[in-house]
């Protein structure tokens, strides 16, 4: 399978113009292939939540590149990473994030009104499927404040779906919702990657959700601990 995101000499240190300089990442080499479910674990102050905003471009290494889809983002203009990151990368996060007074359908549109191209039939109609995948077919003109805690965040994973990205990074996207609705999410996330092959990446501090993954990847004080492949 061709590699979709390879990281190559990741460090990253914060405050490195000050008299006491934190580094939080160290010499981080890691790739990721294309339609694989990869979870990412490790302790509260690990840096795996670091990994995974460099992974995103949502933060820029000190040193190292960092490749999506074979470009190296660290190339690029502020303007060019972030329309590849709108076309390229969705985002599952731990709180979702809807705007309270929009609609499920109105949010799960969002991504795609920032890329200022016209609402037409075809991305309304995907919108709507997104949200049937997603179980929430007969919810889509709620108010987001109206749904339950796991319908908000199923509405959140329909809105990173809508402009079709290669790739899902997600951060503790169950870790506010109960034990139930966790599996529930997961086998949601599951059928998505096998239905569009997108790649995931998701980060948990619970071991029984990596597991679910194809691989696991343990980060610990900035490195790689482990590296699992389930299948191998």
């Amino acid at each position: 399978m061709p590699k979709i995101v390879e990281l190559k000499q990741i460090n990253k240190i914060y405050g490195e113009d000050t008299p006491n300089p934190t580094q939080v990442l160290f010499d981080l080499d890691l790739e990721f292939e294309a339609s694989t479910f990869n979870s990412i674990i490790g302790q509260s102050g690990s840096g795996k939540s670091t990994l995974l905003n460099i992974l995103g471009t949502l933060d820029k290494a000190t040193s190292g590149e960092v490749f999506i889809n074979g470009i190296n983002t660290q190339k690029m203009k502020k303007d060019e990473v972030s329309n590849l990151r709108n076309e390229s990368i969705g985002f599952i996060f731990q709180f979702h994030y809807l705007l309270p007074e929009f609609t499920a359908l109105e949010n799960v549109l969002l991504p795609y009104k920032i890329t200022k191209k016209p609402l037409n039939k075809e991305i309304l109609d995907r919108a709507n499927e997104l949200l049937d995948i997603v179980g929430l077919k007969d919810k889509k003109n709620n108010l987001a404040v109206n749904l339950s805690g796991g319908q908000q965040q199923r509405v959140a994973i329909a809105r990173s779906l809508i402009n079709n990205p290669k790739i899902i990074l997600a951060d503790e996207p169950t870790g506010n919702l109960d034990s139930d609705t966790t599996d529930q999410v997961y086998e949601l996330l599951r059928e998505i990657n096998k239905k569009y092959q997108t790649t995931f990446i998701v980060i948990t501090h619970d071991r029984h959700i990596a597991e679910k993954a194809d691989r696991i990847i343990e980060i610990k004080d900035g490195r790689i601990h482990l590296d699992i492949y389930k299948n191998a």
